[in-house]
């Protein structure tokens, strides 16, 4: 098992790098937007996914992330591939807060999670998470925070953009309009 790998990125793609380990190329599966660079130095934490066919190799830049990411395929139909997708558009803190107050509302607006789906991401890590593994900082989104989020989808910005700049609106803004516009002026920064 392939537990952490350390090197330089050799090549860098959408969701996919590759890094140089002592001459061998390892194609590691990273989370969309992680930001890693051309003749970087990297240490990944890794979970080699074995298939009848394949060896999929994902890679996270925390230990958290790759405890989340093992949490997420213990659940029945998620998959890694949907597991990395999730983690892509989201923070494990923003997910945290969702299973805690028990909310599926936020992962319900994610590019191919449904309602249902999350719903049942929600339940199932509720069993698997215990309390330590629910502490987090940030507050899950509430109604008023999923409309500003979908306004700022649908004006083209990311998931992961879209949060970020909700998390930044301070807390006495409560009318939803300004709130978008607070919202605005942080995802154009």
């Amino acid at each position: 098992m392939i537990a952490k790998l350390t090197g330089e990125v050799i090549d860098v793609r959408v969701s996919q790098i590759v890094v140089n380990v002592h001459d061998v190329g390892y194609l590691v599966s990273v989370s969309s937007g992680t930001g890693y660079e051309l003749g970087e130095t990297v240490s990944i934490h890794t979970y080699l996914a074995v298939r009848e066919n394949a060896l999929d190799l994902y890679g996270f830049k925390v230990r958290d992330e790759l405890t989340m990411f093992e949490h997420l395929i213990k659940l029945p139909k998620i998959g890694p591939k949907t597991a990395m997708q999730i983690l892509s558009q989201t923070t494990l803190e923003t997910l945290r807060k969702s299973v805690r107050s028990n909310d599926p509302v936020y992962l319900s607006k994610m590019s191919g999670i449904g309602k249902k789906s999350a719903e049942k991401i929600v339940m199932g890590l509720k069993d698997i998470l215990d309390e330590t593994d629910l502490t987090g900082h940030e507050a899950a989104p509430n109604q008023v925070d999923a409309d500003v989020i979908d306004a700022l989808i649908s004006l083209g910005y990311s998931q992961r953009d879209a949060l970020q700049a909700v998390q930044k609106i301070p807390s006495d803004v409560v009318d939803t309009n300004a709130r978008i516009k607070h919202a605005l002026k942080y995802v154009a920064e």
